[in-house]
């Protein structure tokens, strides 16, 4: 991917409000056993252990970490962090269940730190919907991308 020099206007409104790929995830039995089992859980419970909430958008979502940050022209090279992530569980994941998964960029914003020096902030919320459409899980994600100065 070629990258511009850090100081390369960046169209931020063009990113804010742009769709990320649609894709779909289901949460077998025997992931939600393995995962219930590293994390002490009952494995024999019916219900997908809440932890899947964050799992499935991320994995579901059809883009990648790389690809997520290109839309803010970041090159993950660059070491992109996790900022934050808010979860709102509506219902129960079910195990065996086909979810589809949508998302959207809501902002990528631009700050600067005294020791940091520039980075911006990208938010973006991916979200779980059943086969009615219903939103069954919502996360709203934040990656810090420090820039480099060119």
């Amino acid at each position: 991917m070629n990258h511009q020099p850090f100081g390369r206007f960046i169209d931020m409104a063009v990113a804010s409000g742009t769709p990320l790929p649609p894709g779909t995830f289901t949460i077998t039995p025997e992931e939600n056993r393995r995962l219930a089992g590293v994390l002490g859980a009952d494995p024999e419970d019916t219900t997908a252990h809440p932890l899947w909430a964050y799992v499935a958008t991320q994995r579901g979502i059809g883009i990648g970490v790389a690809d997520l940050c290109a839309l803010a022209d970041f090159d993950v090279a660059d070491g992109p962090m996790l900022g934050s992530v808010d979860m709102e569980l509506r219902a129960p994941l079910a195990v065996g269940v086909e979810y589809r998964v949508t998302g959207e960029v809501l902002s990528i914003v631009r700050k600067e730190g005294r020791k940091t020096g520039p980075f911006d902030i990208m938010t973006y919320r991916e979200r779980l919907l059943d086969g009615d459409g219903a939103e069954v899980v919502s996360t709203t994600n934040t990656f810090i991308l420090p820039r480099r100065a060119a």
